[in-house]
C-alpha cells in the first residue's frame, strides 16, 4: 500500500465519524504528528509492517493526550450565587440570565455552559468552605445544580429564630416563641458559593466519590459513595 492510499483512506473513515471532510491539520493531530510528517507520509512509496506499527503507538499516545486534555476541565469556580425566585413558589435559581436590563452576557454564557455539560459541582458557604458535592451525570450541571439548591434534605440544619413575616408589634427574644431552635433549610439558604466542572462521563461518578470520601466530615453529603 502507498502512503497517501493510507492516509486518504483514514481521511475517508474520519470524514464518516464526522460528516465532513477533515483538513490536514485534524488528520495530522488525530495520528500524532505534525502537518510536515503529514506530507511525508503522503509522499512515501510502498509503507512496511514496521512503519505502521510505529505509527500506531503514535496514534495511541495521541489519543491518551486528548482523553487527558478533556477528562476535566473548570467551567466556573466560586461564583457568587444570585438567587432568583423561579416564578410565585419557593424555589429559587442559582442566578437569573435577564434583567429590566435585558440579558446578562456573562451569565448568559455561563448559563450555556452549564447547560451544556455534564460533571461536578460543589457549593461553597459564605466563608468559601464546600459544603455539598454532586454530579450531574444524567441531566446538565444547570438543571442538576438548580435542583440541589432547592431540595429539602435533612442533614441541613442550621439553629435560629422563626422570626414573624407577617406585619404585627416587635416583642423582644425572651418571648417562648422567638427562642433559637434547630430548623431545617435548603442549600439556596446556606450556599453562597458554587464551583462546576465538565468531567468526561466514565469519570464522574468515580470523582464524585472521591471528593466525598477525602471530605466526610465537611460536607453536608449524606450518603458515602463508592468507587466503581
Amino acid at each position: 500500500m502507498k502512503g497517501a492510499e493510507f492516509i486518504n483512506e483514514i481521511r475517508r473513515r474520519m470524514a464518516d465519524e464526522s460528516g465532513k471532510s477533515p483538513t490536514d491539520r485534524a488528520v495530522a493531530a488525530r495520528l500524532g504528528m505534525s502537518v510536515q510528517s503529514l506530507s511525508n507520509w503522503q509522499a512515501r512509496g510502498d509503507i512496511t509492517a514496521s512503519q505502521v506499527a510505529k505509527l500506531l503507538v503514535r496514534v495511541e499516545l495521541a489519543a491518551a493526550q486528548r482523553t487527558q486534555a478533556g477528562a476535566l476541565r473548570p467551567i466556573v469556580e466560586f461564583f457568587s450565587l444570585e438567587k432568583a425566585l423561579i416564578g410565585a413558589g419557593d424555589n429559587y435559581s442559582i442566578f437569573k440570565v435577564k434583567n429590566e436590563n435585558g440579558a446578562h452576557p456573562y451569565l448568559a454564557g455561563l448559563k450555556i455552559e452549564l447547560d451544556n455539560h455534564h460533571g461536578i459541582y460543589i457549593f461553597h458557604d459564605s466563608r468559601g468552605r464546600a459544603l455539598y458535592a454532586g454530579k450531574a451525570r444524567s441531566q446538565s450541571l444547570w438543571k442538576e445544580i438548580n435542583l440541589v439548591y432547592n431540595r429539602d434534605r435533612q442533614l441541613q440544619n442550621i439553629l435560629r429564630v422563626n422570626h414573624p413575616e407577617r406585619r404585627q408589634d416587635f416583642r423582644t427574644s425572651d418571648e417562648i416563641r422567638r427562642q433559637i431552635r434547630k430548623a431545617q433549610v435548603r442549600l439556596h439558604e446556606l450556599a453562597a458559593y458554587v464551583s462546576a466542572y465538565a468531567v468526561a462521563d466514565g469519570m464522574i461518578g468515580d470523582l464524585e466519590s472521591l471528593l466525598i470520601r477525602a471530605f466526610p466530615n465537611d460536607l453536608l453529603n449524606k450518603r458515602m459513595e463508592n468507587f466503581s
